[in-house]
């Protein structure tokens, strides 16, 4: 078991199509976090420019932090180690909170163009992309890494996150599964262990825990003092407040959690065409009705709406009784 008398660390994960710079910012502002870290640039043909970076997050512009305060670092996901170690230099130009590295993604398109889990089977070539990464940005700014197990098995997790470690990452997040594993439960919080036992770096465990339950079984079996949360925090916004305090599980929350939908829908207006809105909070509503009978009968509501007009009334219909100011209500009338 890790120390009691050290706090635990709690990050929010990076989540591809799901957690952007907006629902960054709502669920940091539900509180518990210590950073977060953004979806991942993708790093292929060229230098990016700034405004890539500030694009996958605005918050650079804020000094790397969400409106609640919480540090951002910037993910990268790439396979050539000079052209990654440009593109930190260039993104460390705008002083990130931390660089974090992907080699975990396991999406078809990532995988067949040799990037995120396809590199767990080159222990050598995560460690050279992770020391030019790590000599190219400013001592001051973190370079991390998340990794799977592996590819098919968990043979090689031992030699990768070693890899990184010998490359100069300060810290390792391990999520659980292989690339063939998906997110199909359960994730194998045995190896995570293993691994741990096997670095000196913090290892950050990742990997199925939707309840506070899911978190202390974990932390038990990982030995990991650190946890990062991914999907069991959007479904459940006040996961990490409630590990933080010591709470029991989601009872009476929906009330706290009505005015978070509302900001989200205000700002998630500001940015994006008014038929692609309501996607964007079916989505969010999809993994919060896993905990909340309130989602589930907001999200049969509006499951049928194309576009922005037609949501907006039933939100205000639903939640006006927990309504309160927020930034950018207009967008709501």
């Amino acid at each position: 078991m890790p120390n009691p008398a050290i706090p635990p660390r709690l990050v929010l994960a990076p989540m591809e199509g799901l957690a952007d710079d907006i629902l960054r910012d709502v669920l940091t502002g539900a509180g518990g976090y210590d950073w977060c870290v953004t979806e991942f640039v993708r790093i292929s043909a060229t230098v990016l420019p700034h405004s890539a970076f500030t694009r996958i997050s605005p918050e650079l512009k804020r000094d790397s932090r969400t409106r609640a305060g919480t540090p951002v670092r910037v993910q990268l996901l790439g396979g050539d180690p000079a052209l990654l170690a440009d593109n930190a230099a260039q993104v460390a130009q705008l002083r990130p909170a931390g660089i974090d590295l992907n080699f975990g993604c396991p999406t078809p398109l990532i995988y067949r163009n040799r990037g995120g889990a396809a590199l767990l089977d080159e222990p050598e070539l995560l460690q050279r992309i992770t020391l030019a990464v790590r000599q190219a940005v400013p001592a001051d700014i973190p370079v991390t890494a998340k990794m799977r197990l592996g590819i098919r098995d968990a043979g090689r997790a031992i030699e990768c996150a070693q890899a990184l470690e010998a490359g100069g990452a300060a810290e390792l997040v391990v999520h659980g599964r292989t690339k063939e594993d998906g997110y199909r439960p359960p994730a194998r919080w045995d190896w995570i262990a293993r691994v741990r036992e096997a670095v000196r770096v913090p290892v950050i465990a990742n990997g199925e825990v939707w309840t506070v339950a899911d978190y202390r079984a974990m932390r038990e079996q990982t030995g990991c003092a650190d946890v990062m949360l991914g999907r069991g925090a959007v479904a459940d916004p006040f996961l990490a407040a409630r590990i933080r305090s010591g709470a029991g599980e989601a009872a009476d929350d929906w009330p706290r959690i009505a005015p978070l939908i509302l900001d989200f829908w205000s700002q998630v207006q500001g940015k994006v065409l008014p038929r692609q809105a309501p996607g964007r909070l079916k989505q969010w509503l999809g993994l919060m009705r896993r905990i909340y009978p309130e989602a589930e009968q907001l999200f049969l509501e509006v499951r049928e709406s194309r576009h922005a007009e037609e949501v907006t009334p039933v939100l205000l219909r639903r939640l006006a009784p927990w309504r309160r100011p927020i930034e950018g209500v207009a967008r709501l009338e």
